[in-house]
């Protein structure tokens, strides 16, 4: 699972950031691609100590079949992956913050985009922090095991995770609702209110293997077999990491769709846009059928006349929404 899932979240990545870098109208990456591209930087080697640190070392095997030593660099990989972990999903988030940014031009809406964004960078700093010195000294987390006589100390690690656990679906869900919150304002058929309404709501999923991954915590850190008891821990991080990550990227994979098929993925607004010579890097300021409305470009969208007297600015990539 953890190669399998790793190399198809990498693969998307991939392919988000050269389509976004050379075949988009601008041709360069967002800061929602940096992002997630620092996401993926840390996401690779998160892969390989799977592997090679935590497979390698007894990862789902019970704690007493294995040699002294062979269980601290257990622990010692698992610390890393725990640090490496709480830095991904706050990536993860700051990257998703600020995609919506692209999207959405209230000024309200924008104040709450950016707060979300900041929230998250210091959420994630804190988280991080913490996780790098929980224990005094830090080498305690790993030794403990295996040495009664080190001495040493650590904060309640289970309190530690599961706060950071509730937090994290807490914040999943208010920026899940954020966009949906903006929906019944646009000016929409109620048909393509549903299948927007079903493009933001795949964000779900990775809250739901976020609540899926709480039951797996009713053993961390009070464990006796560790090797045994965090194998279901380790599991569903990684499946929560690449699915974030996977969500991220999905709105470019619909891009890519469109250029490929336009009759067949694009909504007719963007298909009359083509057959009207719009779509090869030229943008129109023209509303269509008295609307204000979204244009759909290579990668992202440009609001035509979202305020009379505010000039277009680059807005979305979910196809041509317009707005009341």
């Amino acid at each position: 699972m953890n190669i399998s899932i790793g190399i198809i979240t990498a693969c998307l990545v991939v392919v988000r950031l050269a389509f976004k870098r050379f075949f988009s109208q601008h041709r360069a990456l967002g800061a929602d691609d940096w992002a997630i591209l620092a996401t993926l930087a840390i996401g690779i080697p998160c892969t390989i100590i799977n592997k090679v640190g935590l497979t390698a070392h007894g990862m789902g095997k019970d704690v007493w079949t294995l040699q002294p030593a062979e269980l601290t660099d257990f622990v010692l990989y698992f610390y890393i992956m725990e640090i490496f972990y709480l830095a991904e999903m706050s990536i993860i988030k700051l990257s998703l913050s600020l995609f919506y940014l692209y999207i959405f031009p209230g000024a309200t809406t924008r104040h709450l985009l950016i707060g979300t964004a900041v929230f998250n960078v210091i959420f994630g700093f804190t988280l991080v922090t913490t996780a790098i010195f929980q224990c005094t000294p830090v080498s305690y987390y790993w030794t403990q095991y295996v040495n009664p006589q080190s001495s040493g100390r650590c904060i309640n690690l289970n309190h530690f995770a599961w706060t950071n656990a509730a937090l994290a679906v807490a914040l999943d869900a208010w920026m899940i609702a954020i966009p949906l919150s903006r929906i019944r304002k646009l000016d929409l058929h109620w048909k393509k209110k549903i299948g927007v309404t079903v493009m933001f709501l795949t964000g779900t999923f990775v809250t739901v293997v976020s609540i899926l991954r709480l039951q797996s915590l009713i053993y961390f850190a009070n464990s006796t077999n560790p090797t045994w008891d965090q194998w279901i821990v380790a599991w569903w991080s990684t499946i929560e990491v690449n699915v974030g990550m996977i969500c991220t990227c999905l709105p470019t994979v619909r891009l890519i769709l469109v250029r490929a098929c336009p009759r067949v993925f694009s909504t007719n607004a963007s298909r009359n846009k083509s057959e009207l010579g719009y779509g090869n890097g030229y943008s129109s300021n023209r509303n269509y059928m008295g609307h204000k409305q979204i244009e759909l470009s290579s990668v992202e969208m440009n609001i035509a006349e979202a305020e009379q007297e505010r000039p277009a600015k680059p807005f979305g990539v979910f196809g041509n929404l317009p707005l009341k």
